[in-house]
């Protein structure tokens, strides 16, 4: 428990860290700073409260990654949800339905978990889902998009309900993002952000990281260009291959000290931005995060796996609480292991070690 206390102040610190530096962004934004500043109190409840759980020998995530749909509106190159079976267009039946995702980040509202990264397939094509999660004021919901159905209603809602921050999904330049996501893709999303940042809504991007971008993608060029659209917050998503022929792109320990040393500079030059790199941060944090020790992922079923990268779960959310799922025996054998928690050289754990996990799984 000690490793988990610490790990909880740790990530505690994170939170304050990302609001003071959001912060420095928005003081032009009247409407957003009143929020964040009444963010940062409801994030020290949030503390209160995990530590609380911890006390009594229940640790609980900072955070956690709900995939809301199985479908999708583009058919990107490389899609890890697509490949594993996540993303499905056909298979409709046995997705959670919008009062189940409420009672869900409820659950977790009422555990003090401050973050919920909404996720799919494409989120925004559950209006209803996105809608549950505005009311739940005191949960923080990242939406990572491909942006491009951020119609004139959505930017009512998220106008409205400052707890719903879009981030939207780019490779980089126009070649990079139109080669992955479909020719004007990268143009449609200049346009969306220019609107986001016309109505003073904060958004981030996130940006897939493999050997042959790292440079344009961290190039004073390409960052001068989202800090000009009003851009707050840059996830740098460290690409895992779903395809051998493509394992030439996963970055190595060279590009991930790259990253890490690059990302420090960014920070100094770009301060009203802040950058956060996953899983690259983890090593920082005494290893992997999945499983519940800093988050799990929610796939649109309902199973409650360790990692959105590694899709096995023994216990799903239409059956368990929250705190049920977070004393899953499956998370507490990959924790026992230290898939996640021991020692971590940077890519994906879990990932990387895939027939261990389902070994565990199925032991």
């Amino acid at each position: 428990m000690t490793e988990h206390f610490d790990l909880a102040n740790y990530m505690n610190e994170s939170i304050e860290i990302i609001i003071r530096d959001i912060l420095k962004g928005t003081f032009k934004n009247p409407r957003e700073t009143a929020f964040l500043l009444k963010y940062k109190e409801v994030s020290k409840r949030n503390f209160r409260k995990r530590n609380f759980f911890e006390a009594s020998g229940q640790h609980i995530p900072t955070f956690l990654i709900s995939s809301i749909t199985n479908a999708c509106n583009l058919f990107c190159k490389g899609c890890y949800a697509r490949d594993n079976g996540m993303c499905n267009d056909e298979k409709t039946a046995e997705l959670l339905t919008a009062a189940q995702w409420l009672d869900i980040f409820r659950q977790s509202k009422d555990l003090g978990i401050s973050f919920n990264l909404l996720a799919g397939g494409e989120p925004l094509l559950r209006r209803d889902v996105i809608q549950a999660a505005a009311s739940v004021k005191n949960t923080i919901f990242p939406i990572f998009t491909n942006g491009v159905l951020i119609d004139a209603d959505y930017l009512k809602l998220f106008n409205a309900h400052r707890n719903l921050i879009p981030v939207l999904s780019l490779e980089g330049n126009q070649p990079a993002t139109d080669f992955r996501r479909g020719k004007g893709t990268y143009l449609k999303l200049l346009t969306t952000m220019k609107a986001l940042d016309q109505h003073k809504i904060v958004f981030g991007t996130s940006i897939t990281v493999t050997t042959e971008n790292r440079l344009e993608v961290t190039s004073k060029e390409f960052l001068d260009v989202l800090a000009g659209l009003g851009c707050r917050i840059v996830f740098f998503i460290e690409y895992v291959p779903v395809d051998p022929a493509t394992e030439h792109l996963a970055p190595g320990e060279k590009e991930r000290l790259f990253m890490e040393n690059r990302q420090n500079e960014l920070r100094e030059v770009y301060d009203s931005m802040v950058f956060v790199s996953f899983p690259g941060d983890e090593q920082f944090m005494g290893g992997c995060l999945a499983a519940g020790r800093g988050f799990f992922h929610i796939n649109p079923y309902g199973s409650a796996e360790a990692c959105p990268f590694s899709p096995y779960s023994d216990r799903s959310l239409k059956e368990h609480t929250i705190l049920e799922v977070l004393s899953s025996p499956f998370f507490e054998k990959l924790q026992e292991q230290e898939l996640v928690g021991g020692e971590h050289n940077g890519g994906c754990a879990l990932f990387q070690q895939e027939d261990l996990v389902k070994a565990l799984l199925n032991s």
